[in-house]
């Protein structure tokens, strides 16, 4: 059947999907609202886009053009938010740099996104200084400083951040290009080898903003992302897949923003309270963190919505903020997806729902958002009942997906197997469309001829009063396969107080509910002083299955 093609008149304009794009509702509506870094600096959006100008005057004097590529070591800040725009709006290229990587990882990432200039803060001056002989695309340095002068250092420093926009003009014609043009890269912290990069475009991103947008109409309000009224602070890294995409979301709707930049909890606390801070979003050991600090007793939480993503929310977690008032629910994503495909918000029946039924909720992967087709498989790639039981693999279709690895094909070609995203974890959607991960593909436990999931292991750990974080990891079994090997932490006033044996006795509760089977009692539980983490936050089991097992 053919199709017909709309005519088009050649004067009218196109409109390219371009970030720059995401800056006229705000510039028009909220010209006024403001954007906080923590009690340093304040400004308002029509400030903000006259320093998106400046920035990008100053990069340009230092030689960066279209398809260069621009590093940033920064934490989050108001300097880190004018260059997810001014950069990428020149048509050059933003590397969100992860500085928590050893310097041998950054020097690959550096040298694989072939970086022209790095804007470093002055605390990062010394890691960069380790690799920086190894760095051999970068050709000039600008240190950020909170205030005072630049530091010393043996880099070749062409001026310091503030210093160099603020004598630079506020004009800058930014140019129309390719919508498919990259705007952004950054590096996924792989379980094995080098870093991979993944980088997005700005029809990708500027759809990802969209929708997300969209997501504010969805239902209830209980659990959908932000509204104009809101006020944002968020808590991921912002070299982590752009803080999820979220500050672009924030900024065209308006919103105020408020950067605390390192995370201290009697600072986060602090600005909550000051700036009326009402949505975040962050990794469960970050929510983890603020709700075992003492400040988070001298601050009014209810007012605050926290999206929790990167890892599951155990319902111990969930408890534990609900408890403070706080409207805390999942999210979904990767780093190949931008990343957020689902998010678990209450239809409007559940409102009227007990708490324990609402966290049963709140704690799903979540229900997609707009232009997401999402979908579970089996091995053979053919579609599994949405029943709430069947299992099978996530794979995913929707306009802001990674199309591949960066210099990678090779990877490309598995990622997108069949024409989907195979996102390598494991779960089942219900009958009213919530998907449930249950694990990665590489973390189930294969014990007794059946799959047992780590996180419904780790959540059920976490459900009792002591347990403070959890992890589960299969270990080699002759008989079974592999049998679940489990860490805990303690809250301190339980310190010395519980027992291998009854944290045991506790899951084995569990088992003779009929809430899991008894393949997946652990044999181990092992109560430690910390657990592994990535360098965004996340347990490390490849680091627990090689302090173990000595395998990766």
């Amino acid at each position: 059947m053919a199709t017909k093609l709309i005519d088009r008149t050649p004067s009218a304009y196109e409109y390219p999907l371009l970030i720059k794009h995401i800056l006229h509702t705000p510039l028009r509506c909220s010209p006024g609202q403001q954007i906080v870094y923590r009690d340093i600096k304040r400004y308002d959006y029509m400030t903000l886009y006259k320093r998106i100008g400046q920035l990008a005057n100053a990069l340009r004097d230092l030689g960066v053009k279209a398809g260069d590529t621009v590093g940033v070591m920064d934490y989050d800040s108001h300097r880190y938010l004018e260059c997810f725009f001014a950069v990428p709006m020149m048509g050059a290229v933003l590397h969100t740099v992860n500085w928590r990587l050893s310097p041998e990882q950054l020097a690959y990432t550096v040298n694989h996104a072939e970086d022209d200039v790095i804007l470093v803060h002055a605390d990062f001056a010394p890691l960069v200084e380790r690799f920086r002989g190894a760095a051999k695309t970068v050709k000039k340095f600008v240190v950020l400083t909170d205030s005072g002068p630049v530091p010393e250092t043996s880099l070749e420093v062409s001026g310091e951040y503030e210093a160099l926009v603020e004598k630079s003009s506020s004009e800058y014609d930014f140019p129309d290009f390719d919508e498919n043009s990259t705007a952004t890269v950054f590096y996924t912290t792989g379980t094995t080898g080098a870093p991979k990069g993944v980088y997005f475009s700005h029809r990708q991103l500027v759809l990802h903003t969209l929708a997300l947008a969209a997501s504010r109409s969805l239902e209830s309000g209980h659990g959908v992302l932000m509204y104009s009224k809101d006020v944002y602070m968020p808590l991921t890294p912002m070299f982590h897949v752009h803080a999820w995409g979220i500050p672009y979301v924030a900024t065209m709707l308006g919103v105020k923003q408020v950067y605390p930049g390192r995370y201290i909890p009697e600072v986060i606390f602090g600005l909550v309270e000051k700036e009326g801070v009402t949505f975040s979003h962050c990794v469960p050991t970050i929510l983890h963190m603020l709700l075992t600090s003492p400040a988070s007793t001298a601050v009014d939480l209810s007012r605050w919505k926290v999206i929790i993503g990167g890892s599951a929310l155990s319902k111990g977690l969930c408890t534990a903020a609900r408890q403070k008032g706080i409207d805390v629910f999942a999210g979904y994503g990767l780093s190949e997806t931008c990343p957020v495909l689902t998010i678990a918000y209450l239809k409007s029946d559940m409102t009227a729902w007990d708490e324990q039924e609402q966290v049963e909720i709140r704690c799903r992967t979540g229900l997609p958002v707009p232009l997401v087709d999402l979908k579970i498989v089996d091995a053979q790639g053919r579609d599994v009942a949405h029943d709430g039981a069947s299992v099978g693999e996530v794979v995913v279709r929707c306009p802001w997906l990674t199309q591949g690895y960066l210099k990678e094909s090779e990877r490309a070609e598995a990622l997108w197997e069949g024409g989907w995203l195979h996102t390598a974890d494991v779960g089942w959607i219900d009958g009213n469309g919530y998907l449930q991960v249950t694990d990665r593909i590489k973390d189930v436990i294969k014990t007794g001829g059946e799959w047992i999931s780590s996180l419904q292991i780790e959540d059920i750990l976490t459900r009792h009063e002591a347990v403070s974080e959890a992890a589960v990891i299969g270990v080699p079994d002759e008989i079974w396969g592999e049998r679940p090997y489990a860490l805990v932490t303690i809250k301190e006033k339980f310190a010395g107080k519980v027992s291998e044996q009854e944290l045991r006795t506790f899951f084995k509760g569990f088992v003779d509910r009929g809430v899991i089977s008894k393949w997946a009692a652990p044999d181990r539980v092992i109560v430690a002083d910390s657990i592994p983490k990535t360098s965004v936050g996340k347990v490390d089991k490849k680091e627990i299955r090689k302090a173990v097992t000595g395998k990766q």
